[in-house]
């Protein structure tokens, strides 16, 4: 397969799943007969030859689809791709049960290292072919929620928006406009919400079943070790939502209230927050083509590599950026195993969400170039909230560059991205100890389940208020929320790695060259390590232990302090 393709030149394929299964029986076959770990290696070289080739495939699929949502060809190819990826799945198992019980597991272990095998041994506590048809519908279910998304076309202010572009007047300057933004959205969300509580619905007894099915309790348990989570349990994660609880939330309100008085704003609504200065938000210093200019510049003076990385990315079409109808809503960054490169895709709307997609989805698609030439393809990737490190990082590492992107208003947005990442994790641990409720409590109504919501962000954010928004007023925030339904537990990954960015940011204001050389040192580690040991083979303090969210917060706070707001 030639390497050096763009984008619009990558072979489009649906998968023929008789001549997919044909092929792994047949790799899994040599796999299962090998009679020593030499021949073994050998063979499970070319089933990883093969998997990056499906990899690749899938990945492609998926890009199309999200790209073109109303597209039938991309819609059936994904349609298909979710009732093949669990068949394909289950040959994975087929190879992890030989090889964790192999008799020569521990040569094998020396040629592929010890933590391969422990992602083999919490994989097939995962996974059984029993559960094959499940997997088959939650992949189905997750891809009708973000076709609803995706379709979203809302009437506002004599346009056709998606729900991407309507965010952006929800930060507009004007009360009025934020206001009837809000309502839109509120409308929007109450028109589909059945529909998006019954996908729901089926997604979470269709995981408790999985779950009980595997002799689990609920989810919970099974929902970690999907994510690859060898060493840290829900205990752990309870008791860091505590830390931010007493050490975050308070700094949080002080943001707020603070944030209030400088607007003039006497009852506030949660859409108001969105508006961080009297003069508006900081903005974009120009459109797409200028910031990935801005980015170019940006990542070549950071070092020779990231220039390298970038510059490829552009070249070779590995940038999808721009809001536009069909497309489906967020952002996110994706690999093409076989070319070896990175892909993003964004939903840029003017605002300066635009340049946080260049830094953190860019911080992403750095660690997978960096580590792209792992030769075991497991290793390439770290698990989610290792690699939310790296996206969150680089984003503190764009700072000294922000004139670039901004202009005149490069202060502000500094203020306001540290400011939002302290506020983020509030939000973030919602999202989590909902999650946790609601597996815990499958059977419960989507009535209760809004209502758990809106009780859970009453206490970590109890400055929000929807006095014009009914629908949001009985807590179905959550239901924007696409990890909570394509990957659950999947949200607190983004508040661990925030803390460990936040290390990052302080040492950076300190030594930038040094802080840079620890950060490229943890990208190229890519996902050899479970979470707690690349944290401590990178010098990175670990959330879980008590006082670690506080050492993090507190230097930040004096840095927010030192803006002058009232300039703003």
């Amino acid at each position: 397969m030639a390497k050096d393709l763009k984008f619009s030149e990558y072979p489009f394929r649906v998968p023929n799943e008789k001549k997919i299964v044909a092929k792994c029986e047949e790799l899994v076959k040599e796999i299962t007969l090998s009679k020593d770990a030499e021949s073994c290696a050998v063979a499970m070289k070319k089933m990883n030859k093969f998997s990056s080739k499906l990899n690749t495939m899938g990945s492609l699929i998926y890009v199309k689809y999200s790209l073109e949502t109303t597209n039938k060809k991309y819609k059936k190819a994904q349609e298909k791709m979710d009732e093949i990826s669990p068949v394909i799945s289950n040959y994975g198992n087929m190879v992890a049960k030989f090889v964790t019980k192999a008799p020569f597991r521990a040569e094998l272990e020396k040629k592929f290292g010890a933590y391969l095998f422990q992602m083999y041994d919490a994989s097939l506590r995962a996974f059984d072919e029993k559960i094959i048809p499940d997997m088959i519908e939650e992949n189905k279910l997750s891809s009708q929620y973000e076709e609803i998304l995706g379709g979203a076309q809302i009437e506002f202010n004599g346009e056709v928006l998606n729900l991407s572009q309507l965010g952006k007047y929800m930060q507009d300057k004007d009360g009025e406009v934020r206001k009837a933004a809000a309502i839109k959205m509120d409308e929007w969300l109450g028109a589909n919400e059945k529909a998006i509580a019954d996908i729901y619905d089926k997604l979470v007894h269709l995981r408790d079943s999985m779950a009980k099915k595997l002799g689990f309790k609920n989810f919970v348990e099974l929902g970690y070790l999907r994510l690859g989570r060898t060493d840290y349990d829900a205990k752990m994660v309870a008791g860091y939502r505590a830390q931010i609880a007493r050490d975050v939330v308070p700094t949080c309100q002080k943001l707020y209230k603070a944030q209030m008085k400088n607007l003039g704003i006497k009852n506030p609504q949660y859409y108001d927050y969105n508006l961080m200065f009297k003069s508006g938000n900081p903005m974009p210093a120009g459109d797409e083509k200028y910031l990935v200019d801005a980015a170019h510049k940006m990542y070549s003076a950071l070092g020779a590599e990231s220039k390298e990385f970038f510059e490829l990315m552009m070249s070779h079409e590995l940038l999808d950026l721009t809001a536009r109808k069909g497309k489906t809503t967020g952002g996110y960054c994706t690999s093409f195993s076989d070319y070896k490169v990175p892909f993003i895709f964004s939903n840029f709307n003017g605002t300066s969400g635009d340049v946080n997609v260049l830094t953190h989805e860019g911080g992403h698609a750095f660690q997978y170039y960096l580590s792209r030439n792992i030769k075991v393809p497991e290793y390439v990737n770290p698990t989610l909230e290792s690699c939310e490190i790296h996206s969150m990082s680089m984003e503190f590492f764009a700072w000294p560059y922000m004139e670039g992107f901004f202009g005149k208003d490069a202060e502000k947005y500094k203020y306001s991205h540290l400011a939002d990442s302290i506020e983020f994790l509030p939000y973030g641990i919602s999202i989590d100890e909902f999650q946790h409720w609601v597996y815990e409590n499958p059977d419960a109504t989507h009535e209760e389940r809004c209502a758990k919501f809106h009780e859970i962000e009453s206490r970590y954010e109890p400055h929000k208020k929807y006095d014009f928004t009914p629908v949001m007023a009985k807590g179905t925030r959550w239901m924007r929320q696409g990890h909570v339904f394509g990957t659950p537990f999947y949200y607190i990954d983004y508040t661990l790695a925030q803390v460990c960015a936040f290390q990052f940011a302080n040492e950076n204001l300190k030594d930038h060259d040094k802080t840079w050389k620890k950060y490229v040192k943890l990208c190229k580690c890519g996902g050899k390590y479970p979470f707690l040991t690349l944290l401590a083979k990178n010098h990175i303090r670990n959330p879980f232990v008590e006082g670690t969210v506080k050492k993090a917060i507190k230097p930040l706070e004096k840095v927010l302090k030192e803006f002058d707001t009232s300039k703003f």
